[in-house]
């Protein structure tokens, strides 16, 4: 018994911790967004004000009621009891529209803030984290952290200053049946309670579920070719609708939670009317209570039942809201890239040496094993090997995506590290297998990423020198034509040789090629390979070939397998002298070498 009490109490002080970490989270979120606190706090008191003009309305019913007739009527209670609308309906308007913008600001800069970080994490953050699920932090759970500002916070503040105000007007009036009527006020809060931690368990599942799924059909947008040719639609279609079953699952647990609310709230209410009815009609008749007062007895009843429905909500709100600050914060406080730390980069016309190289994207699992070799400037590099050998990480290790566990990078005498980002990237041009293309135009495609202002005759001199201003002068809009998501519109070979002009115009001094005609027919390799060479011309190459015909004319080849170089050299050393490189060119070369030659 002992140990199961022990047990509880851990998990009640953990579940407390939690609470209290929660609450710390958002409201440290809050601060540092900045709210125009100002407006906030004008916008709640001007809530408070027309909560306590709310409050003196009844007091006028009463008086009107008590001196009602139709010889003798208070002209000054009911022009009273008009002013008193018009203020609250006034000041209850302001506030509702103050809440609106202060939540809506609110939330622009969360999201302006999330948006810069996102930006700025590294690729290995991407690797963890669904991009789907990204996208619902930066929609939902802020759309979530807005609401709780837009629509419960003020309700939150004229909620307690109406209880508070109302049981103490009650208790003036009449302090016997004000403590009657409190007797149903625990049972209420006894239902309410656990309806309202039942909600906030149902809030998060949505949340998170939520997440998940707008993750899934995200993913499967995106590849929608891929599942289309693989004929995945009854396979994606029964993943969809399993994520929405999750959510109605949910949504019904919301609505049958929901479903209780309203009707118990209504119960209570008819239960204190009929408290405050039959007790207090006793009492009218006895003399001890005009009718007035009944009158306003019920009245301020009605302020303090509905108000205890927007601070139970409140309650649920805000702890959807703490759920969704915790996933925000785990992206705003995870380690980012720092783009302007570092020198610049002065004399990019150096080697660039790559020393005793070590790389795994899990520990104890090293992709790369102490790699090393150097590129002189202008040169020409090509790394082959066979597939999962590690030449793609190699240069994800080149673009600083990643960095090394051990060893270094460097330019001439300096490691890449100490370099601004900005600056080191800015050197480097890269020409990938797939051709990455934003939804846009030619011309924004090929200019994108440049920060200096292009003119048109330097986008069709990069366009010539890469063999594309054949096919874009063919096309409807020429530069202007619309590519489609990432550059459906257009063919393999078209899309590596607007890559090709993109690099062109930045200019790099070190130049990397991922498999860059690998995929393309022998016309279009031809044309691409053209272009390379324009593009290749006096800059330091570093090339991923699996056909070796495109690289046989390389200053050096390096071959790696299983994460180790196993040879470097010219293609005639390779041939002589490593055996698997051997065995590839005599493949694909069709050589016929004697293992003696």
């Amino acid at each position: 018994m002992s140990v199961l009490k022990n047990t509880a109490d851990d998990l009640q002080a953990s579940q407390d911790e939690n609470r209290k970490a929660g609450s710390q989270a958002f409201f440290r979120l809050l601060k540092e967004t900045k709210p125009p606190m100002a407006l906030l706090v004008g916008a709640i008191l001007l809530n408070v004000v027309s909560t306590l003009v709310g409050l003196v309305i009844p007091m006028f019913t009463k008086n009107l009621v008590d001196g009602f007739s139709l010889t003798d009527m208070n002209r000054s209670h009911i022009i009273g009891l008009g002013i008193a609308f018009i203020v609250q309906t006034i000041a209850a308007g302001f506030s509702i529209y103050l809440l609106s913008y202060t939540g809506q600001k609110m939330v622009a800069a969360l999201r302006d803030r999330l948006w810069k970080k996102l930006l700025v994490l590294p690729v290995s953050y991407y690797d963890h984290n669904r991009s789907g699920e990204t996208v619902s932090r930066m929609t939902n759970d802020t759309s979530v952290i807005k609401g709780l500002i837009s629509d419960h916070a003020a309700g939150f503040a004229s909620g307690i200053v109406s209880i508070v105000g109302s049981i103490g007007v009650l208790l003036y009036l009449n302090w016997k049946m004000t403590l009657t009527m409190f007797v149903v006020i625990p049972i209420a809060a006894l239902i309410l309670v656990p309806l309202g931690r039942k909600m906030y368990k149902i809030s998060l599942g949505m949340q998170d579920e939520t997440a998940s799924f707008t993750a899934n059909i995200s993913q499967v947008l995106s590849e929608i070719r891929l599942v289309k040719a693989s004929n995945a639609e009854n396979r994606e279609y029964a993943n969809g609708s399993r994520g929405i079953r999750n959510l109605l699952r949910f949504g019904i647990k919301e609505g049958i939670v929901s479903a209780w609310i309203a009707p118990l709230m209504s119960f209570v209410l008819m239960m204190l009317l009929v408290v405050v009815i039959g007790y207090g009609g006793l009492q009218v008749s006895t003399g001890a209570l005009t009718a007035g007062e009944l009158v306003a007895f019920i009245l301020y009843l009605i302020q303090i039942v509905m108000p205890m429905t927007q601070l139970t909500t409140f309650f649920t709100q805000l702890q959807k809201a703490k759920g969704a600050t915790e996933r925000i914060l785990e992206a705003l406080d995870a380690e980012e890239e720092a783009f302007e730390d570092g020198m610049d980069v002065l004399d990019a016309n150096q080697p660039v040496s790559i020393e005793h190289l070590t790389f795994g994207y899990k520990p104890g699992e090293p992709v790369l094993k102490n790699v090393s070799f150097r590129m002189e400037p202008g040169t020409v590099t090509a790394v082959v090997g066979p597939s999962g050998g590690g030449k793609t990480t190699l240069f994800s290790m080149l673009e600083r995506f990643y960095l090394p566990q051990e060893g270094q990078i460097k330019l001439g005498q300096d490691p890449i590290h100490t370099f601004a980002l900005r600056s080191w990237r800015g050197l480097i041009g890269y020409v990938s297998q797939e051709s990455p293309m934003i939804v846009g135009t030619i011309r924004e495609n090929l200019c994108y990423g440049t920060e200096r202002d292009i003119s048109d005759a330097e986008i069709r001199r990069a366009a010539e020198m890469a063999y594309a201003d054949g096919f874009i002068d063919e096309l409807p809009n020429g530069f202007d034509t619309d590519v489609g998501e990432r550059g459906i519109k257009l063919s393999g070979g078209q899309r590596q040789r607007i890559a090709i002009a993109r690099a062109l115009l930045r200019d790099p001094k070190i130049l990397m090629l991922d498999e860059a005609t690998s995929s393309l027919d022998s016309r279009s390799e031809i044309e691409v390979q053209k272009a390379l060479k324009n593009l290749m011309a006096g800059r330091t190459t570093i090339i991923i070939a699996h056909r070796l015909s495109t690289v046989v004319g390389a200053d050096q080849i390096i071959f790696i397998e299983k994460g180790a170089v196993t040879g470097r050299g010219t293609h005639e050393e390779l041939v002589r002298e490593h055996a698997m490189y051997r065995e590839f060119a005599a493949q694909q070369l069709q050589m016929n070498e004697s293992p003696e030659a």
